[in-house]
Order: structure tokens, then sequence, then C-alpha cells
């Protein structure tokens, strides 16, 4: 045990942001179906396994897309490239019209399996089944079983760094872990 390292008791909210923001992430936007579609920017992302295909989101307890989550049982996932910045934007805005009116003026396409609604455009895009529900203090952390994807290859992202837009550089060099 390290006596000698006095333990903070708590962490101020903006600094915690600052020091999240200093993690380059991608940008999403997460779907839901059925009779009132909904959607929601969000870079809490990622892939959780491979057997079964898992992947997971974060979403606030506060926001509508929490209480369409559990309703629905099924979410969409579109992985935005680096030209789909508006349309970023547009699914952050807390103060856009709700409801299918939404998805007005922008190009998406119902999944094949749940039709749960896609950008088109995306870098790729999942089709999810609601797996597990975790606790995630003012988030829940949601798993959704994958039934359907694409993908484009040939694309750049979209990302986040720094609570900016940013775009990936070409010619990276490939990471196959």
């Amino acid at each position: 045990m390290h006596d000698s390292i006095p333990l903070r008791q708590a962490v101020d909210g903006k600094d915690l942001r600052r020091a999240f923001g200093a993690f380059a992430t991608g940008v999403t936007v997460v779907t839901t179906g059925g009779p009132i579609p909904h959607a929601m920017t969000a870079n809490s992302f990622t892939s959780v396994s491979l057997d079964p295909a898992l992947l997971l989101i974060c979403v606030d307890r506060a926001a509508v897309m929490h209480g369409c989550l559990t309703e629905t049982g099924f979410f969409g996932v579109s992985v935005l490239a680096s030209h789909q910045e508006t349309e970023a934007r547009h699914f952050a805005d807390r103060s856009r019209t709700l409801g299918a009116a939404q998805f007005d003026g922008v190009d998406w396409v119902p999944g094949p399996l749940t039709g749960t609604p896609l950008l088109g455009g995306a870098l790729a895009r999942f089709e999810c089944e609601l797996w597990r529900e975790y606790d995630g203090g003012d988030h829940t952390v949601f798993i959704g079983k994958v039934l359907w994807l694409d993908h484009d290859p040939a694309g750049d992202a979209l990302v986040v760094y720094q609570s900016r837009f940013r775009q990936v550089m070409p010619d990276w060099s490939e990471v196959t872990a």
C-alpha cells in the first residue's frame, strides 16, 4: 500500500471532461427505430467481443435515447465519415425536432433486419439487439449484439479530440492486434 500518496476526495467535472478530451475518439450516431425513431450523436462507442459479436455504447440516464433503447430493444450505430460533421452536429443539437422529423434532410436508410435508421455515407453501420445493460454512474452501458453490419474501408473517419471535430490523417500505419 502507498500511504505516502494522498487520495483526492473529489474530481472536478470540468477537469475530468478536459482530461477525457485528450483521448481522440470516433464519432457515431446511435439510432432507434419503432413508432417514434430517435437519434443522438455519441462518441462513447467501442467494440467488446468478436465471438459473440458485441459492441457497447454509453448513454446518459437523462437522455431521450436512454428510454428509447430500453423500450425498443434494438439500435443502430453509424460510424461517421470525415464529411459528416453536419450530421454529427445535427443529432447533437438538443433543440432539433424529435421523432421521425429529425431525419428530414438526412441521408438514411432503414436497417435490413430491424428497420432502425442508419446513416448513408457512414464508414460502418451496425444493427444491434440490446444484449445487456450495466450501471455506469450517470450513464448506462448498453451492450449490443451485432445482428448486421456493413462498412466502407476506403473512407476517413470523423473524430473528436479536445472537444473539436478532427479528421484522420491519411497514410497512418495499420495496427494489427
